[in-house]
Order: C-alpha cells, then sequence, then structure tokens
C-alpha cells in the first residue's frame, strides 16, 4: 500500500487498548512479505490473553523503530482532504507506524539491515506491552520511538502518576439523609483540596499538572450513595516524593488512594539537523530501557490527538519517512556500521 492508503487502513481497524488484536494480525499478515522477502523474522511477542506486541527485525537489530498499536476511545473512521488524514489514530499513533513501515522498506531495498520494528500493546493505558517485551530484549542499541512531536526530536518528556481516589459512604432514603453518608460528597471535597495545591516546576519541563479525568459513583438520584471514585492523572516534572506527599495530605483519611501507574520524566537525545521540542506527555520509553539509547519524534500535533478532530497532515506524514531513515543512518555512522 502507498503511504496514505496504509495509513488508513490502519485507522479504519478499531484498537482500542484491549482489542488491538485485529490490528496486530493486520500487521503480521501485512509485513511477512516484507520479512520473508528481505531475509528478515517476524514474530508475535505475547502480552496476555488474546493480546500481544508484533516485532519484525532484519538481522540482529541494532536500531529499533517503535510506536504502539492501541488507541484512546472512541474509534472515529478515517477521511481525508487534500491537507489532511483523519480519524482515531491519524496522529497516535497510526500514522507514525505507516511512515516507520516506509522507512524501513526504503532502506531493506537500499540494502541497509540490522533494523527492527515493535509494534506494542497497551501504551494508552498502562504500558503493559512495553513492560512485556522490555523483558524480551533483542540486543538493540538504540530505539526511535515514535509519538507525535511535529518530527521534532523531543529532549525531554513529562512523567505521569496515575491514582485512584474511592470514598465509601452509607446508603439511606435521600428524603432523609441524616440516616446515611454520602461518599460523594466526600470525594468532591477530597478532589476539590487539590485545586489548591501548588504544584512544583521545572525549567525545561514547567509546571506539573493535574487532571480529574474520570468520576463515578452512587445508585440512583434517590439515595444516598454508598460509593465513589474519581481517576486522577498527574504529569511528573521531577521525583514524585514530593507530589506523592502534597496529593495524600490534602486528599485527607476520609477517601483512600490506589496508585495504578508511574512513569518517571525522562531526558532524550538529539542529533545534527534536527529540529527539537520539549513535550508534555509521557511514552512507552520508560519501559523500554532494554532496548537501547532513545530517541523520541513522529508526524503530528498532539493537541490534537484524544480529540474528535485528531488528524495528520500528509506533508509531514511524508517527510517523517525521510526523517526517520536519515535518523537511521546518522545512528549507524555513529557506530561506523556499513550498509
Amino acid at each position: 500500500m502507498q503511504l496514505f492508503e496504509l495509513t488508513r487502513a490502519l485507522i479504519d481497524i478499531e484498537s482500542i487498548s484491549g482489542n488491538e488484536k485485529p490490528l496486530g494480525e493486520f500487521l503480521c499478515e501485512y509485513l511477512r512479505p516484507l520479512a520473508e522477502s528481505h531475509g528478515g523474522r517476524l514474530e508475535r511477542l505475547p502480552v496476555e490473553a488474546d493480546r500481544f506486541n508484533v516485532f519484525a527485525h532484519w538481522g540482529t537489530p541494532d536500531i529499533v523503530l517503535s510506536t504502539h498499536l492501541d488507541t484512546v476511545p472512541p474509534f472515529i473512521p478515517s477521511h481525508e482532504d487534500d491537507e489532511f488524514i483523519w480519524g482515531r489514530g491519524a496522529c497516535d499513533p497510526k500514522g507514525i507506524a505507516a511512515a516507520m513501515i516506509h522507512a524501513i522498506q526504503g532502506l531493506l531495498e537500499q540494502g541497509v539491515r540490522h533494523l527492527g520494528l515493535l509494534l506494542v500493546a497497551g501504551e494508552e493505558r498502562n504500558s503493559i506491552g512495553a513492560r512485556c517485551a522490555n523483558g524480551r530484549p533483542r540486543g538493540s542499541r538504540y530505539l526511535i520511538n515514535g509519538e507525535p512531536t511535529g518530527n521534532k526530536l523531543a529532549v525531554a518528556t513529562k512523567g505521569a502518576w496515575r491514582v485512584e481516589v474511592e470514598a465509601r459512604g452509607r446508603m439511606a432514603h435521600s428524603a432523609y439523609p441524616e440516616l446515611g453518608e454520602s461518599a460523594i460528597d466526600k470525594l468532591v471535597e477530597a478532589l476539590g483540596r487539590l485545586r489548591a495545591i501548588r504544584w512544583p516546576t521545572d525549567p525545561v519541563l514547567g509546571e506539573c499538572t493535574c487532571n480529574v479525568g474520570t468520576i463515578s459513583g452512587g445508585r440512583a438520584p434517590n439515595v444516598i450513595p454508598d460509593q465513589a471514585l474519581a481517576e486522577v492523572m498527574i504529569r511528573l516534572v521531577g521525583d514524585s516524593s514530593g507530589v506523592r506527599r502534597q496529593v495524600l495530605e490534602a486528599l485527607g483519611p476520609r477517601v483512600t488512594t490506589r496508585e495504578v501507574l508511574e512513569v518517571p520524566p525522562v531526558r532524550l537525545g538529539t542529533l545534527p539537523g534536527i529540529e527539537t521540542t520539549v513535550v508534555k506527555f509521557t511514552t512507552d520509553i520508560p519501559e523500554l530501557t532494554a532496548w537501547g539509547q532513545p530517541f523520541l519524534i513522529g508526524p503530528g500535533d498532539i493537541a490534537v490527538a484524544h480529540t474528535a478532530e485528531e488528524r495528520i497532515p500528509k506533508a509531514q506524514l511524508a517527510a517523517a519517512v525521510g526523517l526517520y531513515q536519515y535518523i537511521i543512518r546518522e545512528l549507524q555512522k555513529r557506530d561506523g556500521q556499513q550498509d
């Protein structure tokens, strides 16, 4: 498939986190001829149940291109105009995956080897695919991770700390609230205190931020709620210990907190001739430490990822193919490799 055609084909296979299997199967069938025709190998790396990572490699891979298979909900089918390809995953990450595949195909046709392509499950929830892959490294010295950075090399990324905040109460008839204990009132009061926190800042990454992403609870409008739950995501700019202390003190003893995920902020490498940027999101890179020195770059704008207007500029998408090839060649020169 041509680049834009492949991007749309990937978008049109729904792969919301947990349902990566259909996309993984499509990519295995698509990549198998490319692997076999150039002396490579295609593998399914198990993650859990029906979930797996896709790994294609040509020789022992010194350099691995990687991005993820999953997207956030809801599914949005593709369409295109003269400037953009639209749809869920257009820039996060299916356009990136298509560009990586075309970059590798072009290099293989030029005789370049010792390359790998790693496509992992679960990045949008808990990086489970990356963690599983990290237990099976293949000796690569460099990892080029793909996320939407506007085709600029990210020199740093924020970390993340995700927690669940739960409140318990006692049910009663809403006409007699004094007989019950509202879990929702407890939760709302606790979350309100988060807004008063003075978050730490970093001269490169900026301010730590907090988002209450989901709230659920209660039984019915005429029942005093006995349970309530919120999911909170905090973007870290440094060590998490101080932030953890601030959050737990603010929430107080009337709720319980369960830590779900922590990803540290990271500093990343640069290469000559490529513009740099700083990004506020997290990636799989902290979970892929065994796959080599990381670089982070990809086409697209993170500001439209996870939105109803997700899209990727066709010009950036096309440019990314040559950009990935340039980075691979620069890293090969660094190690004195020959094609």
